[in-house]
């Protein structure tokens, strides 16, 4: 060592010395140490870094504080290399972890990778420099006041705020930042309200849809009335998923889980007749449209789309439900598809010609308990029908339990 340690004023047990080799903004580097006392009395010296490495004196005393918090809780002593480490993961932009996530094999296989993108696009995309450990509730708050702002429903909201945390539990299992030092507060959702058209509203959505400029986007909407598909299965739903020979349509990746398949019924099949007559002639068209001619024609990545977004892709929007809405005259509370959804399963529980365990199949419901929102539309007997059917099932769950809890008691003895 070429000069002697010297002790910082100010810091506690914090020592450095001047190199004579290494220069750091035209002056001598300065290298700084902490010193700490065994239970004997010896005094241990701890290289912490150069200043020319961002070591301070601060970051120095704060270390040494570290230490000797942990030394008095025997907690694991973290080595300044541990510190540079975590400092390092602690400033992680946003944005980097956004792109380890969606380029994981978890971010690829994500059912709703695309509205997850275009969620972070819209409104979480102005947080990209921030890293974690800068966030703050206050930026939870601006997500949720901006999205307020725009008339954005509670639930959608949720989503965004879901995809904010995901994101960052995504980077602390990774080693790229540490966790939210606060809890993110969801706006709360009524998932109980239930929507559908009057038979003159129905009948003035089926006129518009004939009358639609887009027959393609009508078609979709059409799809959505007559077989309850939400509106993120009719955008994922790829021609391969189309049976016409059984009559089935596979919903890949449902809200519920695993694949499930439900019938066509008759308009449903005229409809998917339709589109993909359509699809056949717009690629016939796309072709032709340029042949002869110096234009390069636009990019179009044919993935099986029946209802295909930009360029070939899944589709993340339908930016016409709108104007299809308001030129229907329907009520300022309808939410096309998902209102569209809950339509069409009070029509099949006030038919009566369905029971709740059939239209929970054909709306591919995870549990029965989502169902059980459209008993009050089924036809009294129906409703009793129902309601026995549960006491029955209830009575047998507990004389289940009671018959194993007499022989957990019987072990016990």
């Amino acid at each position: 060592m070429a000069t002697k340690r010297y002790r910082v004023k100010k810091f506690e047990g914090i020592y450095a010395y001047d190199s004579d080799k290494r220069r750091h903004n035209g002056r001598p580097d300065v290298c700084y140490y902490l010193t700490l006392k065994t239970d004997e009395g010896k005094k241990i010296w701890e290289k912490v870094g150069w200043l020319s490495e961002g070591y301070t004196p601060q970051l120095a005393a704060e270390l040494r504080a570290k230490r000797l918090r942990e030394a008095r809780h025997q907690g694991e002593v973290m080595t300044s290399r541990d510190i540079r480490a975590a400092q390092r993961k602690a400033n992680r932009p946003l944005q980097e972890i956004k792109e380890h996530y969606f380029s994981s094999s978890r971010g690829m296989a994500l059912k709703g990778r695309v509205q997850d993108l275009n969620r972070w696009d819209l409104h979480l995309k102005f947080l990209e420099q921030k890293t974690v450990a800068e966030l703050s509730a206050l930026d939870v708050e601006r997500i949720r006041k901006n999205m307020q702002g725009q008339g954005l429903a509670p639930a959608t909201i949720g989503h965004a705020l879901r995809l904010l945390r995901r994101l960052v539990n995504h980077g602390a299992e990774h080693g790229l930042c540490p966790r939210l030092d606060f809890k993110v507060q969801f706006p709360r959702v009524n998932n109980i309200k239930t929507e559908f058209l009057t038979t003159e509203e129905a009948g003035r959505l089926v006129a518009t849809l004939d009358a639609w400029p887009r027959q393609d986007v009508a078609r979709m909407v059409k799809l959505a009335m007559f077989s309850g598909l939400r509106r993120g299965e009719l955008f994922r739903l790829k021609q391969e998923h189309l049976d016409f020979h059984h009559g089935l349509i596979t919903i890949a990746g449902p809200k519920g889980g695993q694949d499930a398949t439900v019938p066509m019924n008759p308009p449903v099949r005229a409809i998917l007749e339709q589109q993909l007559a359509f699809l056949k002639e717009e690629e016939q068209r796309r072709a032709l449209r340029y042949q002869n001619t110096a234009r390069q024609a636009p990019a179009w990545e044919e993935q099986g789309f029946v209802f295909p977004g930009r360029g070939g892709t899944q589709r993340v929007e339908c930016t016409a439900i709108d104007r299809i809405k308001k030129e229907a005259a329907l009520p300022r509370h309808f939410r096309p598809f998902h209102g569209l959804r809950h339509h069409y399963a009070v029509l099949l529980a006030s038919s009566g010609e369905f029971n709740l365990d059939q239209i929970g199949q054909l709306l591919t419901h995870k549990s029965s308990d989502i169902t059980r929102r459209y008993a009050h539309y089924l036809p009294e007997s129906q409703r009793r029908a129902a309601d026995r059917a549960a006491a029955i099932i209830s009575a047998h769950t507990e004389a289940a339990g009671t018959e194993e809890k007499k022989a957990v008691s019987s072990r016990k003895r």
